[in-house]
């Protein structure tokens, strides 16, 4: 490793380390400019650091400050360790939900306009929907895709999937923001999203959102199987994951009472 990797490198662990000093403290997500000056570093390096980051997973931009998190992916790795508090709490409730449903449960996070599964709990079925660990699917044709975007408002959904090719899926996958917002306020209601053969053909899932302590979406439980076995259980498990997803909701500090429906 040349000098000039190894500064890079320093500074990008730098930009980490900061950035897990801020939440800590419960700051506001750092932008560039105030991550130069915690890490003494000019302000165009930190901006090319910061891209790389956010391209690789480590870093995610907070869509509300335009400040920046420590990433998913990050956290995923983190995670596998036993460290973070989500998945922590997340994995019995996954357990539960499997035994509950008989079925195969997922925790999943937003990542640009795309959802990635940081952990996932199989049941004993020999036949079940794949577990998807560390890959990312459409949000626009998943239950857990729209579950992470109920807070979200007609102009931010368009800004988020701005540009975003409506590929894959089957013909019953909504093809524009308009049809993707339309299902995410007909879901609003119940507090958790169906999905019916969408993402593929024969597939049916069901997810709920996961609201941090100060009521924003986080994450989302999903439990999917194939249709033939589980389609006619597709309302009471949306009822059970959304009860988990409360009750990781309310291990990460958040109050019901709280929420404010937009």
């Amino acid at each position: 490793m040349g000098a000039t990797d190894a500064t890079s490198l320093r500074r990008g662990l730098a930009i980490l380390l900061a950035i897990e000093g801020e939440e800590a403290v419960g700051a506001a997500p750092p932008g560039v400019t105030r991550l130069a000056v915690l890490i003494g570093s000019d302000k165009s390096q930190v901006s090319r650091s910061v891209r790389i980051l956010v391209e690789h997973g480590l870093v995610d931009r907070d869509p509300g400050t335009l400040g920046y998190r420590l990433g998913w992916r990050l956290l995923a790795m983190a995670g596998r360790s036993g460290r973070v508090s989500l998945l922590a709490a997340a994995e019995p409730l996954l357990e539960r939900l499997v035994r509950e449903t008989g079925e195969r449960a997922h925790l999943s996070v937003l990542r640009g306009a795309t959802v990635l599964t940081v952990l996932s709990q199989g049941s004993d079925r020999a036949v079940e929907a794949a577990g998807w660990v560390g890959r990312t699917v459409p949000l626009h044709s998943t239950s857990t895709g729209r579950a992470l975007l109920l807070d979200h408002t007609r102009e931010e959904v368009v800004a988020l999937v701005a540009g975003t090719p409506f590929a894959g899926g089957t013909a019953k996958a909504p093809r524009d923001a308009r049809g993707l917002y339309a299902r995410v306020v007909a879901a609003r209601p119940r507090g958790f999203v169906i999905v019916d053969e969408e993402f593929e053909a024969g597939l049916v899932a069901v997810a709920a959102p996961v609201r941090d302590f100060s009521g924003r979406i986080v994450a989302a439980l999903n439990v999917s199987a194939p249709k033939f076995r589980f389609a006619k259980q597709l309302p009471r498990a949306g009822k059970q994951v959304k009860a988990a997803a409360d009750e990781l909701s309310a291990a990460l500090g958040f109050d019901a009472r709280s929420i404010l429906v937009r």
